[in-house]
């Protein structure tokens, strides 16, 4: 197109001038259509180059024509992409890739992946045999407790996996268990608290159960690996467990209530299995209490959402909803609950840390793992916030098992008149 300037582009304009002569009797139509045939078959064509004639408008010269296409090509050609004095096409370019790929890769990123669908058995499967998260994780799948001294001096300063054993320690400081005999890890992950309690009380009879094969499998290895052998794993469902009434006198139950679909029904049974006299501790993931003066926003709903369907989450509960639940059974008395964000909070960015610091067992997975990863941090940081503005808040409660049941907190009273022993 720039050939057609000056002397050099005169034959081209005589070219163009002499062609407009010659199409000017063909083009009182505003398009035409012309059959092609292309390696034995036919498809229609539709011309988008048109020259226009009437009897007001007559038709252009060549001179006219390029003039036209010259402004065409210089307004896609020369404004857009020089549209920045003194900046090189190709950045411009580069920039506006990078920014679309940035957009589409956030896109992907807030798009949950692995929703709720019975399915908590099979991700923690697919965790355990990859093995990154036992890796950075250690034995104990669960945050870890960071003291106020602790975080003075900075958190990044603790040993990650320690954290993780000091929560266990500081958990059972807070149900005031002493000397169980016989204790329950509901959803064990790969056994590190199950064999924690294990060496803690040497005379106990330990069991973990949880819903991943593999989970028991790495728990069983593991255990015999360091010599612990008061401690067994199962696959067992938490919401109808096998164990008899009355077996335990220590139900722990450390993270697994996120998972759970039913939250009152988890509550009872751990409730039903434990002794009387015997210490119900729950550590969990709870979203504040809800009320008419302090609803959820908008994006309050939306953040949630990507929280439950991104881990395989129901859905959460408030502490206070907890709370209500272990009163209703009517078998818990000196119910306790506690906010332990400032002690957990720390927990997530030092995952994210770790895996900084030593990136090498991922680089080695390949591609599948590296989105994976991607993933997690993505997750990990979105926790984050959300335990750090109070959307979020780690629950702990605990309780003691009556030694004569009362009737449920919300349940109606059917009479005045006092309950008979027995009845």
């Amino acid at each position: 197109m720039l050939a057609l300037q000056g002397e050099i582009g005169r034959p081209a304009i005589q070219k163009l001038q002499h062609q407009s002569q010659v199409a000017a009797p063909l083009s009182r139509t505003f398009c035409r259509r012309s059959t092609v045939t292309l390696a034995g078959r036919q498809a229609d064509v539709a011309s988008e180059a048109t020259v226009y004639r009437t009897d007001q408008h007559p038709a252009r010269s060549a001179r006219e024509v390029y003039q036209v296409s010259e402004a065409a090509c210089c307004s896609t050609s020369t404004s857009a992409t020089q549209g920045v004095a003194g900046v090189d096409p190709t950045v411009l370019a580069a920039i506006a890739g990078l920014g679309l790929t940035l957009f589409a890769l956030k896109r992907v990123l807030d798009t949950p992946s692995r929703k709720y669908d019975n399915n908590v058995g099979k991700e923690y499967d697919a965790w355990t045999e990859e093995g990154v998260l036992e890796y950075y994780w250690g034995e104990h799948i669960h945050l870890g407790y960071y003291s106020d001294e602790e975080l003075a001096r900075g958190y990044l300063k603790k040993d990650f996996k320690q954290a993780k054993y000091d929560f266990v320690d500081e958990m059972l400081k807070f149900c005031g268990s002493q000397n169980p005999q016989k204790i329950l890890d509901v959803g064990c992950g790969f056994g590190g608290t199950s064999r924690h309690l294990a060496k803690k009380f040497k005379n106990a009879s330990v069991t973990g159960i949880t819903l991943s094969p593999r989970q028991v499998e790495r728990g069983t290895e593991l255990a015999k690996q360091q010599g612990v052998d008061n401690v067994t794993f199962q696959v067992m469902d938490a919401l109808a467990m096998e164990f008899p009434d009355d077996t335990f006198d220590l139900v722990w139950a450390c993270e697994s209530g996120e998972h759970m679909p039913d939250k009152r029904k988890y509550v009872e049974e751990m409730t039903r299995v434990l002794k009387p006299g015997g210490t119900l501790v729950i550590a969990c993931w709870c979203q504040r209490e809800e009320t008419a003066a302090a609803p959820f926003s908008t994006k309050d709903k939306e953040d949630l959402q990507f929280l439950y369907d991104e881990w395989a989450h129901p859905y959460f509960i408030s502490i206070q909803e907890f709370e209500r639940h272990m009163k209703g059974t009517g078998k818990l008395q000196d119910v306790r609950t506690d906010n332990w964000n400032r002690n957990t909070l720390a927990s997530w960015r030092h995952s994210i840390w770790v895996g900084v610091f030593d990136p090498w067992i991922v680089v080695f997975k390949g591609p599948r793992i590296w989105y994976k990863t991607v993933r997690e941090i993505v997750t990990l940081e979105r926790m984050h916030q959300a335990f750090a503005n109070g959307l979020m808040e780690y629950g702990m409660m605990a309780g003691t098992k009556a030694l004569q049941s009362a009737k449920p907190a919300d349940a109606a009273t059917e009479a005045c008149e006092p309950a008979t022993v027995g009845a």
